[in-house]
C-alpha cells in the first residue's frame, strides 16, 4: 500500500461492511485449486514405512497453526490412500466434522510444520490455496469469519454430530481480497503484532495456572493435615496422602453417602457435572454445550437438589463429581447421592481437591480409559479423611478467606487474558476487512 488516503465501497456484506475501493470480490472456492478430504489409515506397522497423521486435536485454535513438538499420531496408509493427501507448507486444512462443546466444526489450520510426508485425518479436509492468493491470509480472514459464526450456518446436524455442508460453504461466502503484494504485507503486519500479543498473553496464562496450582496445592493440604502445623501426626496409611493429625480418622464414603433415584421431573433445568466447576446448570440454548443427544422425553432423568452430590460415574476418574448448589435434574447415568454426617462445605471442598481424585480413578475400572466405570460399590468405598466437625469448620473459613485473594487475582488475570485474546481478534478481522490502512512503515 502506498501512503494515499484510501477510498471505500459498500460490501454489501454486513459483517464486512466498508471495504477499500480497490479489493475485488470474489467467491471463495475461487481461492482454491483443488482440496481432498483426510484418511485416518491403518494401525501402525512394525519395519514398515509409518505416516504422522494430524488430528484436530493438534490444532492450537485460534492461533491457527499446530502445536509443535508434541508426540504426534502415527498410522500406516496404502500407495492409493497417500495420493493427493500428503501435506505441503502453505496447505489449509479446515475441521468439516466432530465439533465439541466450545469448538463447532470449521475452525481452519495452516500447515507449516517442518514434517516429511504428514497426512491428515478423516475429520478434515485440505485445501490448496491458487497462486494469487497467500495462504496465510486466507487463514486469517477463515479464522475472522469463524469468530463472526459466518460459517456456523453452514454445519448440520446428523445423529449428533457437527458436519460443515463443504460445497453450501465454497459456494455460497463472498471475499473482498487485496492484491497479493497487499495481502503480504497485511500477513508481515499481523505476524509482528500478534506475536507480540501471544507472548504476553502465554506469559499470563502460566502465571494463572501456577495461581490456580497454588490455590489446589493449599486446599489438598489442609483437608488432609489441618491448620495446626504443631499436630500430632499418624501415618494414614495411604500412600499420596501419607501423614495425617492423630485424632483424625479415615472412614469411607458410605458412611456420608445415600444413593438416590428420583424420577419423573421433566421440567426442572438440566444440570451438567463437569471436571472444572463440578455441577452447573446447563445452557440448553448452546450448540456449543449441546453436542451430547438431549431426548425429548427428560422424565428418566434424576433429580438433584440443592446440597446433594452428583457423580459422572464414567468421568468421575477425571474428577467430574460435585456437591450441587442447584436443583434440577441429571443424566440418568449418573449417580445422586443425600450426604449426611459430614459439613457439606467441607465435603464439597476436600472431595474437589486433587487429592481426591485419585481415588476416583483407582476404583474406576473397564478395558479402555474412556469406558472406565465407577461402580456404586466402589464410590462407597472411597476413603475419606475426617476431621472433627469443629475443625471441618475452621478449615472452611479459613480457605475462603484464603483464597479469595488468589481468587480475585485469577479473575482479574483471567479478564486481561480475555481482553488480550479479544483484541488479537478484532485486530485481525480490521485487517482482512480492510479497516487498518498499512503503509511502508507499519508492522
Amino acid at each position: 500500500m502506498n501512503n494515499e488516503q484510501l477510498t471505500y465501497k459498500d460490501s454489501g456484506i454486513k459483517w464486512i461492511g466498508m471495504i477499500p475501493e480497490h479489493w475485488n470480490r470474489i467467491c471463495l472456492k475461487r481461492i482454491f485449486k483443488n482440496h481432498k478430504a483426510g484418511c485416518w489409515g491403518n494401525e501402525p506397522k512394525q519395519c514398515m514405512e509409518n505416516n504422522i497423521c494430524l488430528r484436530i486435536a493438534d490444532f492450537n485454535y485460534p492461533a491457527l497453526r499446530f502445536i509443535e513438538n508434541k508426540s504426534y499420531t502415527e498410522r500406516f496408509y496404502l500407495e492409493n490412500e497417500k495420493q493427493d493427501r500428503i501435506l505441503q507448507d502453505g496447505d489449509i486444512l479446515i475441521e468439516k466434522s466432530g465439533g465439541g462443546e466450545k469448538s463447532p466444526v470449521g475452525r481452519a489450520v495452516l500447515f507449516d510444520l517442518k514434517i516429511k510426508n504428514a497426512m491428515y485425518a478423516n475429520f478434515m479436509e485440505k485445501f490448496k490455496v491458487r497462486s494469487q492468493y497467500n495462504p496465510k491470509y486466507i487463514t486469517y480472514y477463515l479464522g475472522t469469519a469463524y469468530a463472526k459464526k459466518v460459517n456456523w450456518k453452514y454445519i448440520k446436524f446428523t445423529t449428533g454430530i457437527q458436519n460443515l455442508d463443504l460445497n453450501a460453504f465454497l459456494s455460497n461466502e463472498i471475499l473482498f481480497l487485496p492484491p497479493l503484494a497487499e495481502q503480504t504485507q497485511i500477513v508481515k503486519f499481523l505476524e509482528s503484532k500478534t506475536l507480540k500479543i501471544d507472548t504476553y498473553v502465554a506469559e499470563r496464562e502460566r502465571e494463572l495456572q501456577q495461581l490456580n496450582e497454588l490455590k489446589q496445592a493449599e486446599i489438598a493440604n489442609v483437608v488432609t493435615r489441618g491448620l495446626n502445623p504443631d499436630a500430632p501426626m499418624k501415618d494414614s496409611g495411604i500412600p499420596w496422602i501419607g501423614m495425617i493429625p492423630k485424632h483424625w480418622e479415615v472412614k469411607q464414603l458410605r458412611k456420608y453417602l445415600k444413593l438416590l433415584s428420583i424420577k419423573n421431573h421433566p421440567n426442572e433445568q438440566l444440570l451438567s457435572v463437569t471436571r472444572e466447576q463440578g455441577v452447573i446448570i446447563r445452557n440448553t440454548e448452546s450448540k456449543e454445550e449441546n453436542h451430547n443427544f438431549i431426548p425429548e422425553d427428560l422424565s428418566n432423568y434424576k433429580l438433584v437438589k440443592d446440597g446433594q452430590f452428583a457423580v459422572n460415574k464414567m468421568k468421575s476418574w477425571q474428577g467430574s463429581y460435585g456437591v450441587s448448589k442447584y436443583r434440577g435434574i441429571v443424566s440418568p447415568a449418573y449417580y445422586v447421592c443425600d450426604l449426611n454426617n459430614i459439613d457439606k462445605d467441607f465435603f464439597s471442598l476436600a472431595i474437589r481437591s486433587k487429592t481426591y481424585v485419585a481415588f476416583f480413578s483407582q476404583m474406576s475400572k473397564g478395558i479402555r480409559v474412556d469406558q472406565w466405570d465407577l461402580s456404586p460399590v466402589a464410590l462407597k468405598q472411597i476413603p475419606f479423611i475426617e476431621p472433627p466437625l469443629s475443625e471441618q469448620q475452621q478449615i472452611v473459613e479459613f480457605i475462603e478467606n484464603r483464597i479469595t485473594k488468589i481468587d480475585e487475582y485469577i479473575a482479574a488475570l483471567q479478564a486481561e487474558i480475555e481482553r488480550l485474546k479479544e483484541y488479537k481478534q478484532r485486530l485481525i478481522s480490521d485487517a482482512v476487512t480492510g479497516k487498518i490502512q498499512l503503509t511502508n512503515n507499519n508492522g
